[in-house]
């Protein structure tokens, strides 16, 4: 009888159906995790009695820069202020917040022009500066590619009213500013970013903090060391979030998606952002980076049915067979539920095998690169930390 079971235990098929049935019990999941479009969006209507500071770092012209700063600017909330803040006096987005405080004289906006460096982390620097005039009790950060609805900071702001709440962060959904490249960037964030999040999420999970908002008490802010102990986190919005956890103050899932752009046009641009933030997961979370092969669901479907058709008469062919088309409608499904309407789900269905094998080579590159480009600069990866930080961590400072 052992005989008999050693070869199938140990034959190709058998080694092939258990990451084949790992990824497709993965899609199925990730396609239940995430909600319809429609119904994404529950607005919490309860506001925060305190006011609001906006802090946002800003670098360059981006494309749709105002129209993003606009949705700022367009708040119900009843008392805020917007912080843009800049490190150089050229630098072109100077003009843009000019625009907007043209466009909305009656918003509390100001501009902070500060060229001093705190740390390796340019956007922490530029936090720190900004920081200094923020006036109100709740800060909230925002990426500048991020779009809003108008009761954003009103959603954002309540749950810390809660004194056990350290941070809330928001997921967010891209939109394609470009050609096919961007259309598979977005599908990078919609298809496999967020539904790996709302996976983990409902695993309980809380190890998380996203730059695409993360709103926390000047008293939390002060209790973690300020953005000073950011200044050389190459992670940094993970890690606002992490310090604050370990504070013994929770990480909260705002019931709200904002939007945000992907605006890469070329291939080279696309691998570069993405092994920056497969690199940066791998940082801060070895172990989670390691299990990431399971959802990339396109590269183990075809090869197991691939596998299960050209080796019928292997004993595990068939159930190898099944898992793979199960897989496959999984992911066809999930695709489905992030599409806006019929007409983006079928122009972007071929896309998805290209999103998903492009995503796993990325992750092979991620799996043994030491360093990221980001913002121009080229930085050292290790731990989530760079190298002055670490240095200081492991000296107990």
């Amino acid at each position: 009888m052992t005989d008999f079971l050693v070869p199938i235990f140990f034959s190709p098929a058998a080694l092939l159906f258990c990451p084949v049935l790992l990824a497709a019990i993965y899609a199925m999941i990730a396609a239940l995790a995430m909600p319809r479009f429609e119904r994404r969006v529950q607005i919490n209507t309860v506001g925060s009695d305190h006011g609001v500071s906006v802090l946002k770092p800003l670098c360059g012209a981006e494309p749709r820069l105002f129209e993003n700063l606009s949705t700022f600017c367009e708040q119900t909330h009843r008392r805020f202020e917007l912080i843009f803040s800049v490190a150089s006096v050229t630098d072109p987005a100077i003009e843009t917040v000019r625009r907007l405080q043209a466009a909305y004289p009656d918003c509390a906006i100001r501009l902070v022009i500060d060229a001093r460096e705190h740390g390796r982390n340019r956007k922490v620097s530029n936090l720190i500066n900004a920081s200094a005039h923020a006036r109100h009790e709740i800060i909230v950060l925002a990426d500048s590619d991020i779009a809003v609805t108008p009761r954003y900071l009103e959603t954002v702001a309540a749950p810390l009213a809660d004194p056990a709440v350290g941070v809330v962060t928001c997921l967010y959904r891209a939109a394609p500013v470009g050609g096919i490249w961007t259309r598979i960037g977005a599908l990078f964030v919609n298809e496999w970013f967020a539904p790996s999040v709302r996976v983990a999420h409902g695993g309980g999970s809380r190890r998380y903090g996203f730059g695409a908002t993360l709103a926390l008490s000047r008293a939390t802010l002060d209790a973690i060391g300020g953005f000073h102990a950011l200044k050389d986190c190459l992670a940094d919005d993970y890690y606002l979030a992490e310090y604050a956890r370990r504070a013994g103050l929770r990480t909260v899932l705002a019931p709200m998606i904002v939007g945000t752009d992907v605006t890469e046009p070329t291939l080279a641009a696309l691998w570069q952002r993405e092994t920056r933030w497969l690199r940066t997961i791998r940082s801060v979370n070895r172990a989670g980076f390691a299990f990431l092969f399971i959802t990339f669901t396109f590269p183990w479907m075809f090869a197991g049915a691939a596998f299960a058709l050209t080796d019928a008469s292997a004993a595990l062919s068939l159930p190898l067979l099944a898992a793979s088309c199960g897989g496959l409608a999984a992911r066809v499904a999930l695709h489905a539920r992030e599409s806006r309407h019929a007409r983006a789900f079928w122009r972007d269905l071929p896309l998805v095998p290209v999103r998903d094998t492009l995503l796993a080579l990325e992750w092979l590159a991620a799996a043994f690169g030491s360093s990221v480009v980001w913002r121009g600069s080229q930085l050292p990866v290790g731990g989530g930390v760079l190298p002055e930080t670490a240095r200081a961590v492991s000296h107990g400072r």
